[in-house]
């Protein structure tokens, strides 16, 4: 193999990393754009999710939509529900420069293009501690195709964090060692803003990191450094309010994120499935599982987890290689090393970074991988007969281990019925594959150090190897996914063209729909409203509703046909079905009136428009005696309301009689109560960008029923006038409206997004004060704090000076050389001229960087 030459000096290794970066990924994704006629179709949450979703928002964005979604579940908070997903990253701020038809194809450009961004952070983290940057490059690449990255292809909007965490730890080090400012500050806004469930996660590994940080006596800390951290951290996180508040709120209550999900009692400390501590060894030393494809140990019970550390190609060498090192002390990047794989080890410590929630996850882990790709590099460069460390003998213990695994997993004996059969997999054919994916390029990077460890051109070899392992693995692996699940031609067929096609609602009109059988999220492609949904941050008030009328809700939305009075109720007017599919007559009340992209379409004979009145009320007692299965049924014919609602509203209805009605309910056929509210109903129903106008002419003032999810953020007038919003039926709304013709108008504004504003602003103006008028004042050279306690209570000894084994600093020769830091406050109000080098690097690597 013709070796890769490496950029010339003068040139930039940033962009050298970038753009390696985005080769590989382009190389890696083209086979699969070809396949599938130009765009990239995946399976599972990648084809059902993030597709749609960048359609939905592009559109909602584009049209100014941005405060209620109609065609999310029945109804959500935009910017509270896709924040998680989409909405503060720049490269979805990317796909705006295309109409929503096109952004299917932008899938995968915009992968390579997080690729190219990923290792370019990378890279500009791990140049800090090696002392030649083109190993740095290596590095990055290792990072953005880990196997985490290609494991979370599946969820695409993993990788935004991906790329922006490695600024976290750049902002700090650069605080630390430089004296440089603002930079933290801007790392923690960028973080908390792209994606603020992970950043709660980065919160703790960054604590961690720099208690582990702060006894390496290359870092001088001071109290007034150590409040300058602090302070901005405070202003960091105050820019992003403007993002992080309305999104935190939005989540406020789900119930996937309360104290009833807690992890407790003996799962704090261990696994109660013993394969799941298999499952973490073997996603450090071999390729991932794919999602939903556990394999190895099918039974570890971390099928959504993302568990995978693995480095492509090295596999664990280069971090054991470091571990082991000839070293009089255990440096901090070691500690992190044990630290880290200990929390993935004990529950209660991995759970951390979930905020203690019961669910087994592992996205933390791409933490822990950026520095395990820096102990790869620095064990590559600091390897040989003359360095520090034995990267033969870590490549032998790495085999060691792998043979293990393989005959462990592959010839472990067991009984399937009456026969003996051989292995712990689950399928054979993924357990190859994997296991083959590993193996080759383990033994690829073992030749290549055995042969060319010495070779004048060994760096180019090796980035040549490291691009073409990285692009085998990420192709190899992308294929089990797509092998295992292969039919996507719906969204060819039916998904994208069904956008300007399945729409039977007339201009203005409002209606929802449900389909039958249908692929997840299909109602999205097809951007009508919808009940069939699969979105995981919806209105905490849809999660409240479902349960209390017998329909699951956790990440998704798919209620029952058993129930076709839900349907009444929720104002669904169309059932699509398709054409092949062999029960037609799933729900009663339902008349076919059109065909199209193979599918029936039926209107429901017992639709009822949205915004409607009762004659009876249910109060709590009433509620709770009605069996779960049959409250969709009474909803039809009263009411239910809580204390207060009753105490305004009881003069216009009738309490139900206890003893008798469910007995009434069901003797009558549910099209009579239909037919009743349907009589009760508002004139019209319009929905627009700021929410939703209603009007009504009544004979009687009337409690008018909005099958919207109740939310913070609704308000309501009528005529004019301010009016009492009520939550009822659970999870709605409903307004007070008089007699005779009346208009009701709700708006909604997404709840914290103002206040998140304003303290953005604030927080944005208090750092540039404190940049350009606070901090050369306030970072005045003080006493540093590094207490010798700390070192012995921690760590079991005194930090000792390593001799000629010094971690590479940009812009600091030990201590001793550290410039005044009045020097370094007034250096970071001037533009970055590029790398600093200490007095032992040749000047042309500061022309590379």
């Amino acid at each position: 193999m013709k070796p890769l030459r490496s950029l010339r000096p003068g040139r930039s290794l940033g962009l050298q990393a970038f753009l390696l970066g985005v080769f590989v990924a382009f190389a890696a994704f083209l086979p699969y754009i070809i396949y599938d006629k130009g765009l990239f179709l995946y399976y599972g949450d990648f084809n059902v999710q993030q597709i749609p979703f960048y359609q939905l928002a592009n559109e909602a964005v584009r049209t100014g939509n941005i405060w209620w979604n109609w065609n999310t579940d029945l109804g959500a908070n935009f910017i509270g529900s896709y924040s998680f997903y989409l909405l503060f990253s720049p490269f979805f701020w990317l796909s705006l420069l295309v109409p929503p038809a096109f952004t299917p194809y932008l899938m995968a450009p915009l992968l390579m293009l997080k690729s190219g961004c990923a290792s370019l952070t990378a890279y500009l983290y791990l140049k800090r501690f090696v002392r030649d940057p083109e190993y740095a490059v290596i590095g990055g690449l290792l990072y953005a195709f880990s196997g985490f990255s290609v494991y979370n292809i599946f969820f695409n909007h993993f990788h935004e964090v991906i790329v922006f965490f490695p600024l976290l730890l750049i902002g700090l080090e650069e605080a630390m060692t430089e004296g440089k400012r603002g930079r933290f500050a801007l790392a923690i806004t960028v973080n908390a803003m792209v994606n603020y469930w992970f950043f709660i996660g980065e919160v703790f590994f960054v604590a961690f990191y720099f208690l582990v940080r702060f006894t390496d006596p290359k870092w001088r800390l001071s109290v007034r450094k150590f409040l300058s951290l602090a302070v901005e951290a405070v202003l960091g996180m105050g820019l992003a309010m403007v993002a992080f508040l309305p999104s935190v709120l939005a989540v406020m209550g789900n119930p996937r994120t309360t104290a009833d999900n807690l992890l407790l009692g003996p799962s704090l400390w261990y696994y109660s499935n013993p394969q799941r501590y298999l499952g973490i060894l073997q996603s450090i030393f071999f390729a991932p599982d794919m999602p939903a494809l556990n394999n190895w140990f099918p039974d570890r019970g971390a099928t959504w987890s993302s568990l995978s550390a693995y480095i492509p190609m090295f596999s664990a060498a280069g971090v054991i290689a470091w571990l082991r090192r000839k070293s009089p002390k255990k440096d901090w990047l070691k500690r992190m090393l044990i630290l880290s794989f200990v929390m993935a080890m004990v529950p209660m410590l991995n759970h951390l970074f979930v905020l203690e929630n019961y669910s087994y996850y592992t996205r933390w882990f791409y933490m822990p991988v950026l520095l395990m790709c820096l102990a790869t590099v620095k064990a590559i460069e600091e390897s040989g007969p003359d360095g520090s460390v034995d990267l033969a003998a870590a490549m032998r213990i790495t085999a060691l281990v792998m043979a293990l695994f393989l005959v462990m997993v592959g010839l472990t004996p067991k009984k399937s019925g009456d026969e003996w059969v051989f292995g712990m997999y689950q399928h054979l054919g993924r357990f190859l594959a994997t296991a083959g994916i590993t193996l080759a390029g383990f033994l690829a990077v073992a030749l290549l150090l055995r042969t060319s460890r010495n070779h004048p051109h060994f760096k180019e070899r090796l980035l040549s190897m490291t691009m073409v392992g990285c692009f085998l693995f990420t192709t190899c692996a992308m294929l089990i996914g797509k092998a295992t699940y292969p039919n996507n031609q719906w969204i060819y067929e039916v998904g994208l063209p069904g956008r300007d096609q399945m729409n039977m609602n007339e201009e203005g009109e409002f209606a929802r729909s449900d389909i039958y059988n249908g692929n997840d999220n299909l109602g999205m492609y097809w951007n009508i409203p919808n009940i069939q949904a699969f979105h995981s941050v919806v209105p905490v008030s849809i999660m409240e509703f479902y349960p209390e009328v017998d329909v699951k809700r956790d990440v998704s939305s798919k209620p029952d046909v058993k129930y076709p009075e839900l349907r009444s109720l929720l104002s669904v007017r169309w059932l699509y079905i398709k054409e092949t599919e062999p029960e037609q007559d799933v729900m009663p009340g339902y008349t076919l009136v059109d065909q199209r992209l193979g599918y029936n379409i039926y209107q429901n004979d017992n639709f009822i428009p949205m915004g409607f009145a009762y004659d009876y009320y249910m109060d709590e007692d009433d509620w709770e005696e009605i069996p779960k299965e049959y409250r969709s049924r009474c909803l039809l014919r009263a009411i239910y309301l809580d204390g207060g609602a009753i105490r305004r509203n009881s003069d216009l209805m009738t309490q139900v009689d206890e003893d008798t009605f469910l007995r009434d309910v069901l003797n009558e056929d549910f099209s009579y109560d239909a037919a009743r509210r349907s009589s009760m109903a508002c004139d019209d129903f319009t929905i627009d960008r700021d929410g939703f106008t209603a009007h009504s002419s009544f004979d009687q003032d009337r409690l008018v029923f909005f099958s919207v999810p109740y939310d913070e953020g609704w308000s309501a007038t009528v005529n004019g006038e301010t009016a009492i919003i009520e939550q009822v039926n659970v999870g709605f709304m409903a307004v007070r409206v008089p007699a005779g013709d009346a208009e009701i108008r709700f708006v909604y504004r997404t709840p914290g997004l103002a206040l998140g504003a304003v303290i953005s602003v604030i927080s944005l103006l208090a750092l540039l004060c404190y940049l350009f008028f606070l901090a050369p004042r306030f970072l005045a050279e003080a006493p540093v704090l590094i207490p010798d306690q700390l070192e012995q209570v921690a760590f079991g000894g005194p930090l000792e000076q390593e001799s000629g084994e010094a971690d590479y600093q940009p812009g600091q020769d030990h201590e001793a050389s550290m410039p005044p830091l009045e020097e370094l406050s007034q250096e970071a109000a001037q533009p970055d001229p590029g790398e600093e080098l200490s007095g032992q690097e040749d000047v042309s690597h500061k022309e590379q960087d």
